[in-house]
């Protein structure tokens, strides 16, 4: 990789981190309180530093994701964010693992899927129209899977008491969040993911 490949992506990522710290600390942009959970629209940046730039500076962006979330639930509280922040009142280290680990994966996978699909479609530039999208939708659905699942494997008792359900009916109430925040974070990032993740290939950064 030449310098000027790598002063570009060194670029790319740090204006891309800088769109997910705004997003973040800027009222209902990138995290919308809905109460019960936070929905979240950050996820779109770091898919897309994933495809652009690759799985490892995707897991810093992810990272970068994970830590605002974090400070978001410590200092702008919803009924989960015991989930999210050991620093919540009923939060611990399982709620590390639930802030970071989804996060740090959404800038790892879409790659992924990506390159797997343009190499079945043998790099043709067409089938980016296919590639695009599918990875911002396995970036979304990898995020609000592995959160609500994880949620429901390590704080299923505490959830049950936020919500006032029986712990045998959390998961239905989980697979509701899912689909109520899920699906429509998935069909943004199809879209963003599509549009903005074709103009940035055509600069050829290296993955």
């Amino acid at each position: 990789m030449n310098t000027s490949v790598k002063t570009r992506n060194m670029v790319l990522t740090a204006v891309i981190a800088a769109i997910i710290i705004l997003m973040a600390f800027v009222p209902y942009v990138g995290y919308i309180n809905l109460v019960v959970i936070k929905a979240t629209l950050i996820h779109v940046p770091v898919i897309i530093g994933s495809v652009v730039l690759g799985p490892k500076k995707g897991a810093f962006l992810g990272f970068i994701f994970g830590l605002t979330s974090l400070i978001n639930n410590t200092f702008n509280p919803s009924l989960l964010s015991f989930a999210f922040s050991p620093f919540y009142s009923g939060g611990n280290l399982w709620s590390l693992l639930i802030c970071f680990v989804p996060r740090i994966l959404v800038g790892v996978f879409p790659y992924f899927v990506f390159k797997g699909i343009m190499m079945l479609g043998k790099g043709k530039k067409s089938i980016e129209y296919v590639a695009l999208p599918a990875a911002g939708v396995i970036g979304a659905l990898t995020n609000t899977l592995l959160v609500m699942n994880l949620i429901y494997f390590c704080f299923v008792e505490q959830f049950a008491a936020a919500k006032e359900v029986a712990v045998g009916a959390v998961y239905q109430v989980i697979i509701g969040i899912i689909i109520a925040n899920g699906v429509p974070e998935a069909i943004v990032a199809l879209v963003l993911t599509m549009a903005l993740g074709k103009v940035l290939l055509h600069f050829n950064f290296s993955r």
